[in-house]
């Protein structure tokens, strides 16, 4: 076994790794609930960056409809962040032979 290969190997792993991360960071996706009413922007790692709420959802008595809607929007983004996130990560680990289920970065 060639341990400085491997080393170098391991390395240049670490630095895609944190490559993808950082790129994850830049990507943003959108979550949109109620036709659009409420949108909510966040990176690919889960970071918010926006909350956009349709003016006429403004309404005191209709509070719990826009809290549903806002819920329902962010788990609309967070699903989209996590597939794009392990897009970009099967992309990175194709070809490793890493055991099924096993999850990057660990």
């Amino acid at each position: 076994m060639d341990i400085m290969g491997m080393m170098k190997k391991a390395q240049a792993m670490q630095a895609k790794l944190q490559e993808a991360q950082d790129e994850l960071g830049r990507l943003e996706v959108e979550g949109a609930s109620g036709g659009g009413m409420v949108t909510i922007a966040m990176t690919a790692k889960g970071e918010l960056k926006a909350v956009r709420i349709d003016p006429s959802l403004m309404v005191p008595s209709d509070k719990e409809m826009l809290e549903d809607l806002i819920m329902a929007a962010f788990a609309d983004a967070k699903a989209k962040a996590d597939r794009l996130a392990a897009e970009k990560m099967q992309e990175l680990t194709a070809g490793l032979p890493l055991p099924p289920g096993m999850k990057m970065p660990f």
